[in-house]
């Protein structure tokens, strides 16, 4: 079977991939130090927990945004799984439509991902809306090439910044507030958060669609998609594993391509 790799800069996503649909997902903190033999540890023991200990993989898909990680994944696929992995952004891997940006940049492989998987399952004309350590805003074209985007600010990095520079506020958990107007610090900063992401949201992709000159549909996905989800009518659908199977796309891409 086929196992997705996902390094972010804050959290490494696995998933298990049997043809048709993922049959496990499991996510760790991203840590450089981690070694080949710790990776196999923890994964094997968690596919045990889940059932899937009979499970075998023999194709490995990765992508990752921390280069440093990357080797000690390589290791883990050569010596427990037999294995060569597909990196997504390595010039041996080839993409269903290459990318249209400027010449010499080579965009993050999980933007890629969210493009081709985008693609797939809804066509082109598209916005993705990922919601990681960055929140990152990736066009996807009418044949389905990343042609660009906008990088902000993550949500939490948003967080940890406010409560590191403003020694009387705390570190709170986002939520969406029952009112705008808050009438304590933890629902001020909540509601400055969520309300402000929101709008930011709101903002950068109508900016995006007036630019491009055509409808676009808005994708979100990530872990705080379902959340900003509920605020408004920020998306039009929300796909919680949007970068895992957009791997599975460019992986059998390469498979038929090679």
């Amino acid at each position: 079977m086929l196992l997705c790799i996902d390094t972010g800069n804050t959290n490494t996503v696995f998933s298990i991939w049997d043809g048709q649909a993922f049959i496990g997902t499991w996510r760790a903190s991203t840590e450089h130090q981690r070694t080949a033999d710790q990776y196999f540890v923890w994964l094997s023991t968690l596919m045990a927990a889940k059932g899937l200990q009979e499970v075998v993989i023999d194709e490995v898909v990765i992508s990752s945004t921390v280069p440093r990680v990357v080797f000690n994944l390589r290791v883990l696929c050569d010596r427990y799984f037999g294995c060569r992995p597909l990196v997504v952004g390595k010039p041996e891997c080839l993409l269903p439509v290459p990318s249209r940006v400027d010449e010499g940049v080579r965009p993050g492989p999980d933007r890629l991902a969210n493009a081709a998987g985008a693609f797939r399952r809804h066509g082109g004309n598209a916005v993705v809306v990922d919601f990681g350590t960055a929140t990152n805003f990736d066009v996807v074209a009418e044949d389905g090439a990343y042609v660009g985007g906008v990088i902000a600010p993550g949500v939490n990095l948003s967080l940890e910044a406010l409560a590191a520079g403003a020694a009387a506020l705390p570190h709170v958990d986002i939520t969406q507030p029952e009112k705008v107007i808050g009438t304590n610090t933890v629902e001020c900063i909540q509601s400055g958060v969520f309300w402000g992401y929101t709008g930011l949201i709101e903002g950068i992709t109508a900016r995006i669609k007036a630019e491009y000159g055509a409808p676009m549909k808005v994708i979100g996905t990530g872990g705080l998609a379902p959340l900003f989800a509920k605020g408004d009518m920020l998306f039009d659908t929300v796909e919680d594993d949007l970068t895992m199977f957009g791997l599975t796309v460019i992986h059998r891409f390469n498979k038929e391509n090679k």
